[in-house]
């Protein structure tokens, strides 16, 4: 629309407005009143423009202090978005705090989430607080999670890419919402398509996705089924490299071990956000079973073999899924989110 199209436009409805005051007729007035409801603005990158420009520079102070302090503050705030936009949206519920007493807990304490590390959870903290000083009672905890999650993966050599702000906070926040929401160590190909399917990504999505294993560790008991009895047949998983295989039995016995014991999803590059993870898996080298089950399905394969040759078209595709990924399900205006202060409790 030209300039003096909208002028025009606008000077009518003027009128039409004037019309509708001076003639009281009722439907007049219901039909302004309808065309002006107002729409809650969509999620964009200069949301904050006015109201906090310099949000991203704020978190930004933490997420790089962060990660030279604690490296692994990457990985888990990373992981903790994820864990957030799967389960009802990226609404920053994955940080509420249970009620003592209550009966039902909340997302953070479902057995699903008891891996997430204190890191991710402290990232979100810091910066919230920072932000406050600066911008009080405007930017919400998902925005934030949203932005260290994108600093983070650029400060471990990932792609830059710009994140769409104007998400509120989730008013709810169930543990027994997880379970169904999140992937298993163990997932077939068939459960993930599905599962990611469900939030609008597409398998290209997945794979793309999946690739934030590049950084990050988990715990033995994701894989330790793989290294002794894999399907329950007292057997390691074939589909492992023989010597990761006996690496990963050192440190994870098939009883009695460490609980607290983690190898890293990539073992060549653990703390490089990279492509290495891709050809890791053609070389039978992915540490979860879910993970490795994407370098042998047809409809995945193809995709592993392209981000593994090369890493600008896996960093395009990982930047373009995780901006997916961060629209599930947003929630916007007051009637259904909130601005939290504290990240960790409902207002």
């Amino acid at each position: 629309m030209s300039v003096t199209s909208s002028f025009l436009f606008t000077f009518s409805f003027f009128l039409f407005f004037i019309f509708c005051i001076l003639t009281e007729n009722s439907s007049c007035l219901a039909i302004f009143r309808k065309s002006t409801t107002r729409v809650p603005r969509q999620l964009r990158a200069d949301y904050y423009a006015k109201s906090c420009p310099n949000v991203e520079q704020l978190v930004g102070s933490v997420t790089s202090q962060q990660f030279k302090e604690s490296p692994v503050s990457g990985p888990a705030t990373i992981r903790l978005l994820f864990h957030d936009c799967f389960v009802e949206g990226c609404d920053a519920s994955i940080l509420i705090a249970s009620k003592p007493g209550s009966k039902e807990l909340a997302e953070k304490d479902a057995e699903d989430n008891k891996d997430l590390r204190v890191e991710g959870f402290e990232t979100v903290k810091k910066a919230k607080e920072v932000v406050e000083k600066k911008c009080p009672n405007v930017v919400s905890c998902a925005d934030i999670l949203a932005i260290a999650a994108r600093d983070f993966v650029h400060l471990a050599g990932g792609p830059y890419y710009q994140v769409k702000k104007g998400r509120w906070d989730g008013k709810i926040s169930m543990a027994s919402r997880v379970g169904s929401n999140i992937p298993r160590a163990n997932s077939t190909i068939d459960e993930l398509i599905k599962l990611f399917n469900s939030k609008g990504l597409t398998i290209q999505d997945m794979v793309a996705l999946s690739g934030a294993h590049t950084i990050g560790f988990a715990h033995c008991k994701n894989f330790v089924t793989r290294l002794y009895n894999y399907r329950g047949k007292g057997q390691p998983d074939p589909d492992m490299n023989s010597k990761l295989l006996k690496a990963l039995r050192m440190y994870c016995p098939n009883f009695g071990g460490n609980s607290d014991i983690v190898a890293p999803f990539d073992a060549t590059t653990p703390f490089v956000f990279d492509h290495a993870y891709y050809g890791n898996l053609q070389n039978k080298m992915g540490l979860l079973a879910s993970d490795q089950a994407l370098a042998s399905d047809m409809r995945t394969k193809l995709l592993v073999q392209d981000f593994a040759k090369d890493k600008q078209k896996f960093f395009q595709a990982f930047a373009a899924a995780i901006d997916k990924m961060s629209l599930v399900k947003v929630v916007r205006g007051r009637k259904h989110g909130e601005k939290r202060r504290d990240c960790s409790m409902h207002m």
